[in-house]
């Protein structure tokens, strides 16, 4: 696989600033109660993403090109979603600094055409906060003018707010992989794959690429972005279910339920209606899934 390259970083601009102010509001008083919800809308207009950043994530993830002649994969909207999603958590009474990324829903309505401003608009959709963790459901539009609503997604920010005793429990509640579900591809990760997805996307959250403080957090080393296990399941699911035909796909929900350490290598596995990424069957699971598809055979 070629090497990312780091001219892609000017073009991050937007994510890493909203990553600095993140770390900014984590150190201001919080509020003592969350905002109603739903909130209200934001929106902005973003230009066209650039052809060639396209293309070097399309290829880093796994996909093909050609695939996407004129097209901007559904799975690259956190690259232009993140700074607009993170202005729904502005009032939130949470620290920002330990939300975990629990999952996404991607709801494909029409392909978003390269070459055009990406319409955009968020809200804060709901707050579910049990007292030992607080789920945060965002709602994220992208359209352009030919397409309004291309694509909705739904994210949802887990907060961790119980003990560490409570660890143990949550670990044996993790999903794991169906004993009957078919292998349908495999990665090689190397150490640098985190790296290379923060220059994509503009996700330079250091536990992804900075050993010592992925170590500092906890993990025995850096981790995948848990939207590079989705974009790279997403495109395993289009070359070897759907024979290369990325139109087939039209939902898909998963959920990251367990840190993809890296380097690593790892399998994707298909059953009906579903997938998952992990080591084998019957094994812990880092990424489930579950999708519809228009494709009469599936």
């Amino acid at each position: 696989m070629m090497a990312v390259r780091k001219s892609h970083i000017i073009r991050q601009r937007a994510v890493i600033a909203t990553l600095l102010r993140t770390g900014v509001q984590a150190m201001k008083a919080r509020p003592s109660s969350g905002p109603d919800t739903p909130s209200r809308e934001v929106t902005a207009v973003v230009a066209p993403r650039s052809d060639k950043l396209i293309d070097d994530y399309i290829r880093h993830v796994g996909g093909s090109t050609s695939a996407y002649r004129k097209i901007v994969p559904a799975h690259l909207f956190p690259q232009w979603g993140f700074p607009l999603i993170a202005r729904t958590l502005d009032d939130i009474p949470y620290d920002l600094t330990k939300v975990l990324n629990g999952g996404v829903r991607m709801e494909i309505n029409a392909d978003i055409p390269r070459g055009e401003p990406l319409h955009l608009s968020a809200c804060l959709e709901s707050i579910d906060d049990n007292g030992s963790r607080a789920v945060l459901k965002q709602r994220l539009v992208t359209g352009t003018a030919s397409e309004p609503e291309a694509l909705v997604s739904y994210l949802y920010a887990i907060v961790p707010l119980k003990k560490k005793g409570d660890k143990k429990k949550a670990k044996r509640d993790r999903p794991s992989v169906h004993l009957d579900d078919r292998e349908i591809g495999a990665w090689k990760l190397g150490p640098k794959a985190g790296w290379e997805f923060a220059v994509l996307t503009g996700d330079f959250n250091p536990v992804h690429w900075v050993p010592p403080y992925a170590k500092a957090a906890g993990f025995k080393s850096t981790i995948l972005h848990g939207f590079s296990t989705l974009a790279r399941s997403i495109e395993t699911l289009n070359k070897n279910v759907w024979s290369g035909d990325r139109r087939w796909l039209k939902t898909v929900d998963v959920k990251f339920v367990k840190p993809l350490l890296l380097p690593n290598r790892v399998h994707v596995f298909h059953g009906p209606g579903r997938f998952s990424v992990g080591d084998a069957p019957g094994g812990p699971a880092y990424l489930t899934g579950e999708y519809t598809s228009e494709n009469p055979n599936q």
